[in-house]
C-alpha cells in the first residue's frame, strides 16, 4: 500500500486497522462475519453519555460515515491477504451489504446507510469576518489561497517560492491530493498579499518554502500543518464561529465569495476557471461531460423511462409518443 498511496492515507489507514484489531482481538485468519457485526455495535455505543447526540443523524456514537471508513480499510487488508494466496484467508469476513427479498439484478442493500448532506459553506459576511481576524499578512495569504483558489491544507503548506507565476495570475500546485499536479487560476489580490508577506514579514531561510513560522525558536523553519489548525482555531474564537476548518473555505470558494468574483472570474473562465479551481480531474473531462450532455438533451427532449412514465433528457424512448406541446 505505500508504494501506491500518500503518506497521509498510509498513516491514516494503519490507524483505521488499529483501531479494529484493538476491539477484534484475533489473528486475521481468525475474523469471520460476527466479528465485523460486533465491530459495528462497539463503535455505535455512546462516547460522551446517552445524552449527547449529534444534531446531524441523531446518534450517540461514531458516525456512519467514520465506520463505513474503517470497515473499507479492514475490507481492503482481506482483500490483499487473499491476494497473496500464502495465507488460510480464503474469503473476506465484511459483508457488502445485506440481501434484498426481491431476486433481481438490483444491488442488496448498503450496510451501513450515510446521509447525503450538503457541505457547510461560509457566508459572505462570514468570510469578511475571517478576513478580518487574521493578524499577519501570511496568514491572510493562506486564507485567500484555499479561498479564491480552492486549495486545500496540504496544498498551501507545500507551495514553493518557484510555484507562484504572477504574471499569469497562476499558482502550481506540485503535491496535490493523490500525488496529481495541477496549475491554479487565482485574483490578484493574492498575490498582492503574497507580495507583502514576502516583503515584510518571512525571514530568510535555506529552504524555498513560501510559508514559514515567524516567531519562537522555529523562525524560518516551513509552517505545519498543526501551526495552521492553531491559526484557525485563533480565528474562530476571535470571531465567534462556532466551526471554522480548512476544508470548509474550499466550496466558499465556489458560491459565497461574492466580494471577489469580479477580480476572479475573467473572461472565458467558465469551466478552466472556476472548475479548475475546484476539481483535481483535467478540465478537459468536465467539458466533454457538459458537452456530451447538452447534446443529448437537445437531441432527445423526449424519452421513455419505464413503466409508461415520461422522463426529461433520457437516451432511449419512442419519439411518437411525445407530447403534443413538446
Amino acid at each position: 500500500m505505500a508504494a501506491r498511496c500518500r503518506p497521509n492515507t498510509l498513516l491514516a489507514t494503519a490507524y483505521e486497522l488499529k483501531v479494529f484489531f484493538s476491539v477484534v482481538s484475533k489473528e486475521p485468519t481468525e475474523v469471520a462475519t460476527a466479528d465485523i457485526f460486533a465491530f459495528i455495535t462497539a463503535q455505535k455505543k455512546p462516547r460522551r453519555g446517552t445524552k449527547v447526540v449529534r444534531l446531524e443523524d441523531g446518534e450517540a456514537g461514531l458516525s456512519a460515515r467514520t465506520i463505513k471508513r474503517r470497515l473499507a480499510s479492514v475490507s481492503g487488508l482481506f482483500g490483499y491477504l487473499m491476494t497473496r494466496d500464502d495465507l488460510a484467508v480464503d474469503r473476506n469476513p465484511v459483508p457488502t451489504g445485506l440481501a434484498n427479498r426481491r431476486r433481481s439484478g438490483n444491488r442488496g442493500t448498503p450496510l451501513l446507510r450515510t446521509p447525503r448532506t450538503l457541505p457547510r459553506v461560509l457566508g459572505p459576511r462570514e468570510v469578511e469576518e475571517v478576513l478580518g481576524a487574521l493578524n499577519t499578512r501570511r496568514d491572510r495569504a493562506m486564507v485567500l489561497a484555499m479561498l479564491l483558489g480552492g486549495l486545500r491544507r496540504c496544498e498551501v503548506l507545500g507551495l514553493r517560492l518557484g510555484d507562484l507565476s504572477p504574471g499569469e495570475r497562476r499558482v502550481f500546485v506540485r503535491e496535490g491530493k493523490g500525488g496529481h499536479q495541477r496549475l491554479i487560476p487565482i485574483s490578484a489580490q493574492f498575490f498582492a498579499v503574497v507580495g507583502d508577506y514576502l516583503d515584510q514579514e518571512r525571514p530568510a531561510a535555506e529552504h524555498d518554502r513560501l510559508f514559514v513560522v515567524l516567531r519562537g525558536p522555529t523562525r524560518g523553519r516551513p509552517l505545519s500543518s498543526d501551526g495552521l489548525d492553531e491559526i484557525l482555531d485563533g480565528v474562530r474564537k476571535r470571531t465567534g464561529l462556532p466551526r471554522l476548518t480548512c476544508h470548509q473555505l474550499r466550496p466558499a470558494s465556489r458560491s459565497s465569495t461574492d466580494s471577489f468574483t469580479d477580480s476572479t472570474n475573467r473572461p472565458g473562465d467558465d469551466v478552466t476557471g472556476r472548475d479548475a479551481r475546484i476539481r483535481c480531474s483535467d478540465i478537459a473531462t468536465s467539458k466533454g461531460q457538459c458537452g456530451r450532455q447538452a447534446r443529448r438533451l437537445a437531441a432527445r427532449p423526449w424519452a421513455r423511462s419505464g413503466r409508461g412514465r415520461y422522463r426529461w433528457g433520457a437516451s432511449s424512448g419512442p419519439a411518437a409518443r411525445r407530447p403534443r406541446d413538446a
